[in-house]
């Protein structure tokens, strides 16, 4: 007897083996985006076809220390104590660990429960149940019982390995997201440096304006006190000097706060952070990039938004299994015994085949549409990541477009500018020879001093602005590549 059932939950479990093939969850398939074949800034013109060389790099290539190209040491260590301090890395690995627990999790139920149990139990049956009379002698008894139960699901319509595909998505998407908060926070980093180094820059200029200034003071206080020229040209000379000295403060002001927001980039507070003062040097660099097929690979964001997709596709085959027959296998088998001495001698044996409550296969009837619901939120959710994904690549053309661009005009404008500072200070330089001649008035050489110090000015913000450009376009690019001699340039 006991051979002819288990025969047949043999059977039964063999049966249930063959339907678990019978997965009902859609294929994925990345969806198709309408893309070009270069981008549109290498096709502009023979020459920047050739200053942005085209790369082939990959999203699982280790992006390095792409941050070297700037030869910048400062840069170098700043980078690290931000990778090893700062507090939203940190929140975004603890994220990427809270992930793929989830997934071990629902990897587990693949795999069946084994669990045991010991300890007594005490009950008593009513009189009625056991075919006594009203009066008859019933006292409660002590029930022993140990024992080891199994339980498993067979995946019969492929709802648990959908499951499990959709939390395996979903920890690669968190493993792209950290990538993706690494890569922002090295850029975050190098973008608030340049910004200081900047500053850098122009408070040494204003300190050399209101060094010049003061001298000019001096002259024009010593010719108005020998009777040479009167109060107006003082007061103008006093006012410019004190102008510049404000405008010192103010650009101070600014340095200040950016030193600041560098330090919590770095986990500091800006107490326990300072970074000296050293001017910023023209940074000038050339930059792949990648072509429009390898930047789809490169981008943590859109690995990202490809991983959500794939795992709402495999939720869509979870709503899908929803409709269809479940099986569960469960057993049991140990020792029972009125008293404890006996509890494992070999007549105390007992096991189950079945569940306790309920039936072995189940199969949904009637829910009132919530699985329906539950379907159609499903593919919903497709459909919404879908059009995330395709915004998230079109954005990442849109931002390396900018940066190419960006960079080519801004070298352009840096030419110009070179050549406006160079006639400011010409002009500067004729206003004092004439002044001093009387050709013209000292409202004329304020004049021209102001404007070699907005030029100059004009000229840093250049500067700062070129280095955060090719910082900026770097993330586009995705932050790494084979850094070689044939692809990437540094002057």
């Amino acid at each position: 007897m006991i051979m002819k059932r288990l025969r047949l939950h043999l059977t039964s479990l063999a049966m249930a083996l063959f339907l678990a093939g019978c997965a009902v969850g859609p294929d994925y398939q990345r969806p198709d985006v309408d893309i070009s074949g270069a981008f549109k800034e290498a096709s502009l013109s023979p020459e920047a076809a050739k200053q942005w060389k085209m790369a082939q790099p990959a999203e699982a290539l280790a992006r390095g220390r792409w941050w070297a190209i700037f030869n910048e040491p400062v840069l170098d260590k700043l980078e690290d104590q931000a990778m090893n301090a700062n507090q939203d890395l940190k929140a975004a690995a603890a994220r990427l660990r809270q992930a793929r627990a989830l997934r071990q999790g629902a990897e587990s139920e693949l795999l069946p429960n084994l669990d045991a149990g010991f300890g007594p139990m005490r009950q008593r049956q009513s009189n009625a149940a056991q075919g006594l009379t009203e009066g008859a002698d019933n006292s409660a008894q002590t029930l022993w019982r140990a024992q080891a139960g199994v339980s498993y699901e067979v995946d019969l319509f492929g709802r648990i390995a959908s499951d499990v595909d959709a939390a395996t998505a979903d920890a690669e998407q968190s493993a792209a997201l950290f990538q993706s908060v690494r890569l922002a926070l090295q850029a975050d980093v190098a973008q608030a440096y340049f910004r200081i180094r900047r500053l850098d820059a122009e408070e040494a200029l204003y300190r050399r304006t209101v060094e010049l200034r003061g001298k000019t003071l001096e002259l024009v206080q010593q010719r108005y006190d020998e009777g040479e020229i009167g109060g107006l040209d003082l007061a103008r000379a006093k006012s410019a000097l004190s102008s510049a000295s404000s405008q010192a403060l103010g650009i101070e002001r600014e340095r200040a706060v950016a030193e600041h927001a560098l330090a919590t980039l770095l986990g500091k507070t800006p107490a326990q952070f300072a970074l000296a003062h050293e001017p910023l040097g023209r940074v000038s660099v050339d930059i792949p990039a990648g072509l429009p097929s390898s930047l789809l690979e490169r981008r943590p964001d859109i690995a990202a938004a490809e991983r959500a997709m794939a795992a709402a596709n495999a939720r869509v085959g979870v709503a899908k299994a929803a409709f269809f027959p479940r099986l569960t296998l469960t057993g049991a088998f140990g020792y029972e015994s009125d008293e404890l001495g006996s509890l494992l001698e070999w007549s105390s044996r007992t096991f189950l085949l079945g569940p306790l409550v309920g039936t072995v296969l189940t199969l949904p009837i009637f829910d009132g549409g919530r699985r329906e619901a539950g379907l159609e939120r499903a593919r919903a959710r497709y459909e919404e990541d879908v059009a995330a994904y395709r915004q998230t690549v079109l954005r990442a053309f849109r931002e390396v477009e900018d940066g190419l661009s960006s960079l080519r005009i801004l070298k352009e404008q840096t030419t110009v500018q070179d050549d406006a500072v160079q006639q400011a200070s010409r002009a500067a330089e004729l206003s004092q020879i004439q002044y001093r001649e009387g050709s013209v008035s000292y409202l004329d050489v304020i004049d021209a001093d102001r404007q070699v110090l907005v030029q100059q000015r004009a000229s840093l913000a250049l500067d700062g602005e070129r280095a955060q450009t090719a910082v900026a376009l770097v993330r586009a690019i995705g932050g790494g590549w084979n850094i070689d001699g044939r692809e990437l340039a540094s002057r």
